[in-house]
């Protein structure tokens, strides 16, 4: 097993740029990747939450990784590979490595709250595709705890590489790198970044570069490096944004984001629906102002 991780840095969790008709713009999506690389950030995340897999189809899906790799190469993408049944999963990591990426993030079983034997086989069936699994723990979600414990198990057992942390619980870093010092910790909540780096972690995956990319890797970048002048007041500035990545409505607030800086957020599909019109003045005001202080 080489020791190469593309999990470490700056990955964004993308959003995906659909039409008036909801149907996705390719060509968009490419230049966004490519953008986000050009703008500081290592990689990307697609099909993840942020990019609405669970209401795409399966040739859409498929072509979301395919043109992510096109765009940026698949050094640089990690698809999520999330379904309700392993099977599927699997063959969702299989397309990832026939498509050229050389890593994927992986939820646990989410159609039920699985007990953690189901977790353990759900993971060691992935695996199987052969490629270096970076597990995904979001209990808030997937009613699913994958504690420091269970995951020092995944990764004993080979399953997994590293973790992207959800909970929010930031105590959690020190017990897994006691527990499993070589899983890598990935920063998995835009509004915990700065205490999970300090905690020791190898990467973000993102979700409020797709709209300030810059700003963002220089907070991660000081952060990782211990410069805690420069990555608090930058943390202070951003912190009103990178909340909403931990909120119900955090799709549709990235988007509305990358709208007002220039780019194309666009409408997402449903279930979602259009923020609440307070819900959109917040997100709007604490947009404006990190572009007049010159962040994006």
């Amino acid at each position: 097993m080489t020791d190469h991780r593309p999990w470490r840095g700056v990955l964004v969790a993308t959003a995906l740029p659909l039409n008036d008709d909801l149907s996705v713009n390719y060509d968009r999506y490419a230049e966004h990747c490519a953008w986000l690389v050009g703008n500081g950030c290592d990689g990307v995340v697609p099909n993840g939450s942020l990019g609405e897999y669970q209401v795409l189809t399966p040739e859409e899906r498929a072509r979301v990784v395919e043109t992510a790799v096109a765009a940026i190469g698949g050094r640089r993408v990690m698809p999520g590979v999330a379904a309700y049944g392993s099977a599927e999963s699997r063959s969702w990591a299989e397309q990832a490595g026939e498509a050229g990426c050389e890593a994927v993030m992986l939820l646990p079983p989410n159609a039920y709250r699985a007990d953690e034997r189901s977790v353990v086989a759900h993971y060691a069936e992935v695996a199987k595709a052969g490629l270096p699994v970076v597990a995904y723990n979001n209990p808030i979600d997937t009613k699913v705890d994958l504690v420091p414990e269970l995951l020092a198990r995944l990764h004993g057992e080979g399953h997994i590489r590293g973790v992207k942390e959800f909970s929010g619980d930031v105590r959690r870093a020190y017990r897994i790198t006691e527990l499993a010092p070589e899983l890598d910790l990935l920063i998995g909540a835009d509004d915990v970044l700065l205490e999970l780096a300090v905690a020791g972690a190898k990467g973000w995956v993102a979700g409020y570069p797709n709209a300030l990319p810059q700003a963002s890797a220089e907070l991660y970048h000081a952060a990782v490096a211990g410069d805690l002048d420069t990555a608090r007041g930058l943390y202070r500035q951003l912190h009103p944004l990178l909340r909403w990545d931990s909120r119900v409505e955090f799709v549709q607030a990235i988007k509305l984001s990358m709208d007002l800086v220039g780019r194309h957020g666009g409408p997402c599909r449903p279930p979602r629906v259009p923020l609440l019109p307070e819900q959109e003045a917040a997100v709007r005001a604490a947009t404006e102002k990190a572009v007049a202080a010159g962040l994006a």
